[in-house]
């Protein structure tokens, strides 16, 4: 059966098998709507959380931004993984025992202002729809390659996917749904890097295969010869790094602290019925998240060396001619067709030169074999997508990475779609505008709200500020500089009142979006260069979030310090929050 047709089929069986979960669970009150009643079982509520957390970057991008960062690509195994730490035992337990349903209502309520929640709100729009762009463009690019379409249709059919089950079911749906979608995405991540891993070093564990000697009767390690070859072309060694050391630093508590204070990661933990199962729930997501997470460094590395072995089959010698483009294989040829491999025959001789033409001092090296400039583009994006195919794996792995990919960006979009429906409909429509709507009403308006942010995410899918992985860090560094010292000062500090939240967020989100804006240019033209020389301190926009919280806490402290303290019942809620103790009963489920 050819690839195209078992892609079909095992997509299509999953799709179906989603849609299924959301007729099964689907919502009738606004508490399941919101939070699934509160009664998800923890192991169920840890698998829907790493499938809510695991996103399209993490499936999709992260293994290709470390077999083209090499170790500077570590700062996203960091970050992410000790982000979620972090939410795990601070944030966590205390949220769920205040019981509510959003995070903007927990800000509301215990900064006693309308003003906190809706600047909250604003936060939690602006963060989500930053990240949500980047889970689209994954769903695109998975279904332009996979199913051969244009990217608008696959965006159109995997919107369609994520209207049913997050309108009909809401959080209810959504977590039956995440944990059939975690099961598909682990399964398909880690199947082929068992495959690969055993064909490069014979070791069926890819964490061990990184580890281990290449096969071939040579005695060299496979991170040695991976070094070797990268540095043959003018790249740095791939087990170096090249960022400083602040700006490691920075990227990395940006994304640990931004994870944090993701709203769709943290009000996972409103749904199960107590405290401690949210610390329960906690543990098992941080176990089912781990298997992806020490797998992905093998898999950058492996497709690396994978990729460069194709174009330079004869080896990275002096003497070694690269890929004949005539002889290009055919996974080649299909992902040339999306627009994401290009290759251009500067020299004129019918062969692919992948090397580093920005490396001045292997310039000399370059004129000399008759290069006129690297030949090769890959976009990042594609590196766990095509890797199997590089590999010559049967086409059953193929589709099922192509279901996996799939089931990773869908099941994070879902659950940021349905936290901005929450937040519109709950916080802004119920919360400020309508208190006296029904319960049928508000579940209703959160449904309008879950279709027209599906709309919007589709545009943004469409057309992206960055690939994947890239806006996905912005996310977090908004998330850190906005509601992450919100939220923590919130819990632990009994001094910040309203006007300092207030001021603390809003200078945290302008700073932060400035800066990315300033670098990058979303949307508009740049304003500066991007680089090292014209940063704050040296720190990248990927890494700025750490300075906009700092600034949050010190002018919600100042702040603070000059205004009125929190009233005496405010003070008492917070004393009551951190007391493991009394949290609400589970609702029907």
């Amino acid at each position: 059966m050819d690839l195209q047709t078992i892609t079909y089929l095992v997509v299509g069986a999953t799709f179906a098998l989603y849609i299924g979960i959301a007729v099964w669970s689907r919502a009738h009150s606004t508490g399941d709507f919101y939070v699934a009643g509160k009664g998800v079982h923890p192991v169920a509520n840890g698998m829907a959380t790493a499938a809510d957390w695991m996103s399209a970057a993490s499936f999709i991008s992260m293994a290709g931004l470390i077999a083209f960062l090499g170790y500077d690509g570590s700062v996203y195994l960091m970050g992410w993984t000790g982000g979620y730490v972090l939410l795990a035992l601070l944030l966590a337990p205390y949220l769920r025992k205040y019981g509510k349903f959003t995070v903007p209502e927990f800000i509301g309520d215990r900064y006693y202002s309308k003003s906190a929640r809706v600047v909250a709100v604003i936060c939690l729009i602006f963060i989500s729809f930053t990240y949500v762009a980047g889970q689209m463009r994954g769903v695109g690019i998975v279904f332009s390659r996979f199913l051969e379409v244009d990217i608008v249709t696959g965006l159109l059919v995997g919107m369609g996917i994520v209207f049913i089950y997050a309108v009909l079911g809401g959080m209810k749906g959504i977590t039956y749904t995440q944990v059939a979608q975690y099961c598909v995405l682990i399964f398909a991540y880690t199947v082929p890097a068992v495959f690969i891993s055993i064909q490069l070093t014979g070791n069926p564990l890819p964490q061990l295969g990184l580890g281990s000697s290449v096969n071939g009767g040579e005695s060299i390690w496979l991170l040695e010869r991976l070094d070797t070859i990268v540095q043959d072309l003018g790249f740095s060694a791939y087990t170096d790094g090249s960022k400083a050391t602040i700006d490691v630093f920075c990227i990395t508590l940006a994304l640990m602290v931004g994870t944090a204070g993701l709203p769709h990661v943290i009000v996972r933990f409103f749904t199960v019925p107590k405290v401690t199962d949210a610390r329960r729930s906690a543990g098992w997501a941080l176990l089912f998240i781990a298997i992806l997470y020490t797998t992905a460094p093998a898999v950058g590395a492996m497709a690396r060396l994978n990729l460069i072995e194709t174009i330079w089959p004869g080896g990275t010698t002096e003497e070694a001619q690269p890929l004949a483009y005539e002889e290009r294989p055919d996974w080649f040829h299909t992902w040339e067709e999306t627009g994401l491999l290009g290759f251009e025959d500067k020299n004129g001789d019918g062969r692919i030169q992948y090397y580093n033409d920005a490396n001045e001092q292997f310039s000399p090296v370059a004129e000399m074999r008759g290069w006129d400039g690297n030949e090769l583009s890959v976009d990042r994006d594609i590196m766990v997508l095509a890797n199997p195919e590089i590999a010559n794996l049967p086409n059953w792995v193929i589709a099922l990475v192509a279901a996996g990919g799939i089931a990773a960006a869908l099941s994070t979009a879902a659950g940021l779609l349905l936290v901005i429906s929450a937040a519109v409909s709950h916080d802004l429509v119920k919360g400020i505008f309508a208190p006296d709507m029904s319960e049928r009403g508000e579940l209703l308006t959160g449904r309008i709200a879950a279709a027209v942010a599906i709309v919007i995410a589709g545009y943004l899918g469409y057309n992206p500020p960055g690939f994947v992985a890239q806006v996905v860090a912005f996310a977090f560094g908004l998330a850190a500089a906005s509601l992450f010292p919100a939220i923590i000062m919130g819990i632990f500090s009994t001094r910040i009142n309203r006007e300092g939240a207030i001021a603390g967020m809003l200078t945290g989100l302008f700073f932060t979006f400035g800066y990315i804006l300033y670098f990058k240019g979303i949307f508009i033209t740049p304003l500066a260069a991007n680089v090292p020389e014209n940063w704050l301190f040296g720190i990248s926009p990927e890494g700025i979030g750490v300075v906009g919280m700092l600034l949050n806490i010190i002018v919600a402290t100042v702040v603070s310090r000059l205004t009125a303290p929190p009233p005496a019942e405010i003070r008492d809620l917070i004393e009551d929050i951190r007391v493991p103790r009394g949290a609400a009963a589970a609702h029907e489920h």
